[in-house]
């Protein structure tokens, strides 16, 4: 059976209200259908992704706004454009091991074993 290494987080700062933030922007169906469709190209016009997920442009720009001040997307202006893309670094880190570490019972008491061993 493979032993999952688990890190020692527990000395690390954690800012738990910027978790908050980014777990409450995952926390709609239509930020995450935002979210696929980024996945699906590099950069995409605000003006496509009305289109594409039918929404008027106040409702997309309201959850952007959200998506964006969390961190799980990046804005682009090129002219009176506006062009979004998905933030990986900021979506792997959110679903890393270390952030799921935070809230995996026994956590510390493993690394602590590691350290031991």
């Amino acid at each position: 059976m493979k032993s999952l290494l688990l890190k020692d987080i527990s000395k690390s700062n954690i800012s738990f209200e910027s978790y908050k933030k980014k777990f409450k922007a995952l926390a709609d169906e239509k930020r995450l259908e935002i979210m696929h469709e980024l996945t699906r190209h590099d950069s995409v016009c605000v003006c496509d992704l009305t289109d594409i997920l039918d929404l008027s442009q106040s409702k997309l720009s309201y959850h952007l706004k959200i998506l964006l001040d969390a961190g799980f997307i990046l804005k682009e202006t090129k002219g009176t454009w506006s062009y979004y893309k998905l933030n990986e670094t900021e979506v792997n880190h959110v679903l890393s091991e270390e952030l799921c570490c935070l809230f995996r019972k026994g956590a510390k008491r493993n690394s602590d074993e590691q350290q031991r061993a």
